[in-house]
C-alpha cells in the first residue's frame, strides 16, 4: 500500500502525515508512507485544496486533517 500525504509544509500538512505515520503503526499495516510536497507535482495530481490524502493513487481526503481513527478505516477499507 502507498500512503501519499500532499501538501506544501504548512501546519496541517505535518499534521496530516503525522496522524497517518501513527494510523499505519497502530493499525499494523505495511504501507509506504511519502510526503509529496513540490507544487508541480500536487497542481499535476488536481488538488485542489492540501493537505490531501492519496491511498494507491487515489485521493480519500483533501482541505482537512483526519484522525487518526478515520485514517486507520481509510486504510482498513484498502486493505
Amino acid at each position: 500500500m502507498k500512503i501519499e500525504v500532499l501538501g506544501t509544509g504548512c501546519t496541517k500538512c505535518k499534521r496530516l502525515f503525522d496522524n497517518v505515520t501513527e494510523a499505519v503503526k497502530k493499525s499494523g499495516i505495511s504501507a509506504e508512507v511519502v510526503k509529496v510536497d513540490t507544487l508541480d507535482e500536487i497542481i499535476n495530481r488536481g488538488v485542489m485544496m492540501t493537505p490531501s490524502l492519496f491511498v494507491d493513487g487515489t485521493e480519500r481526503v483533501s482541505g482537512r486533517v483526519p484522525t487518526v481513527n478515520e485514517i486507520i478505516a481509510i486504510l482498513n477499507e484498502g486493505a
